[in-house]
């Protein structure tokens, strides 16, 4: 295992052993125009207490796109000073160009117990997952690659060159969906978003995930079993 790994897991598992709930990590890839953005909004703007990881690209914005908000739109230079300073959680080529996530956000989200959702491809996943074993990984499958065809092009924000990286790299990136705990095909944008909602539901009402408030209430119920006894 690299030193880089060791040291991510370190301050990860330093996260874990912190008081209180620790927050968890949800990871969501797809292939290019397979939805995974647009069902996480959906998501973020119907589930309480859950933030986003804003990655870091050497991408071009897309019409409409504002930096800080979907992505920190950086030069090459400055996403490789950051490689240099150890600033990524994980970082890869993708499509001819370079996607980052923070390892500071993430570490402080889930130090502090808020949940954090991060879109990022399925390297980017393979590498999370090996960093930090608990995260919950979701991939989103386009129901047919005639659909992400027409998906990419109505998007009209790639150039022909570009559309076909994406669309010889998407049969490459499927191969990868065994890999995931859940698995969300988007036929229909609103039962997709509802079940990576329940998704999200049913992983914070794991048994593991709050241990540590139900000892809290079963201490609770013990203690109050002896003072009526004791009465």
């Amino acid at each position: 295992m690299s030193s880089e790994i060791e040291q991510s897991e370190a301050q990860f598992n330093s996260a874990a052993q912190s008081p209180g709930r620790r927050g968890i990590l949800f990871v969501v890839s797809a292939p290019s125009g397979g939805g995974k953005g647009t069902l996480i909004q959906r998501v973020l703007n119907k589930v309480p207490d859950l933030s986003y990881s804003v990655s870091y690209t050497t991408r071009a914005p897309r019409n409409g796109e504002v930096d800080g908000r979907e992505y920190f739109f950086i030069t090459p230079d400055t996403f490789e000073q950051m490689v240099a300073a150890d600033e990524f959680l994980e970082w890869a080529h993708v499509h001819s160009k370079r996607y980052g996530t923070s390892r500071r956000q993430v570490s402080r989200e889930i130090s502090e117990g808020r949940d954090i959702i991060l879109e990022v491809d399925v390297q980017g996943a393979a590498s999370v997952r090996e960093l930090i074993p608990d995260s919950v990984s979701v991939f989103i499958v386009p129901p047919s690659f005639e659909v992400l065809r027409q998906r990419l092009r109505a998007r009209g924000t790639d150039s022909l060159e570009e559309l076909d990286l994406r669309l010889r790299n998407a049969p490459r990136e499927l191969e990868h969906y065994s890999a995931f705990q859940y698995l969300i095909i988007n036929d229909d944008a609103d039962r997709a978003a509802s079940e990576l909602r329940a998704i999200i539901q049913a992983e914070r009402a794991r048994l593991s995930r709050q241990e540590s408030e139900i000892k809290k209430i079963v201490n609770a119920f013990t203690a109050s079993e002896i003072d009526s006894n004791s009465n």
